[in-house]
């Protein structure tokens, strides 16, 4: 298992799907993936917005692209003890998003499995 330092990211985010778009209207977005059935969006939760809310987990330390495992070793606990997960991989680490209030669940998973977060 490859043990990582996390820190939780201090945003909320929401996941959108725009199914008729190619680009969003606005450049308020933190990831964008684009494909056949449309776009998936991550942004900053603003106040208004409906729908489930996400917190994240960020590795303090960039790993190269060629070490397997790293986002295994995050999602399978959480999978193991039934917390949700959405992922967008970056060039140095991934930031594993998980429903707002599973937070407190995900972090004792995660340190269970043998994982650091920060406070």
């Amino acid at each position: 298992m490859t043990s990582q330092r996390l820190r939780i990211v201090p945003s909320q985010f929401v996941v959108e799907h725009l199914p008729n778009s190619t680009f969003p209207e606005d450049d308020e977005w933190i990831a964008l993936v684009r494909a056949p059935e449309g776009l998936t969006v991550i942004r900053e939760a603003p106040p208004w917005a409906d729908g489930e809310r996400w917190k994240g987990f960020y590795g303090d330390a960039a790993h190269g692209l060629d070490q397997p495992g790293m986002l295994a070793a995050l999602v399978g606990p959480l999978a193991a003890a039934g917390i949700p997960v959405f992922v967008a991989s970056t060039y140095h680490a991934d930031l594993v998003l998980v429903p707002d209030h599973r937070l407190d669940d995900a972090a004792t998973t995660l340190r269970e499995a043998g994982h650091r977060i920060a406070d």
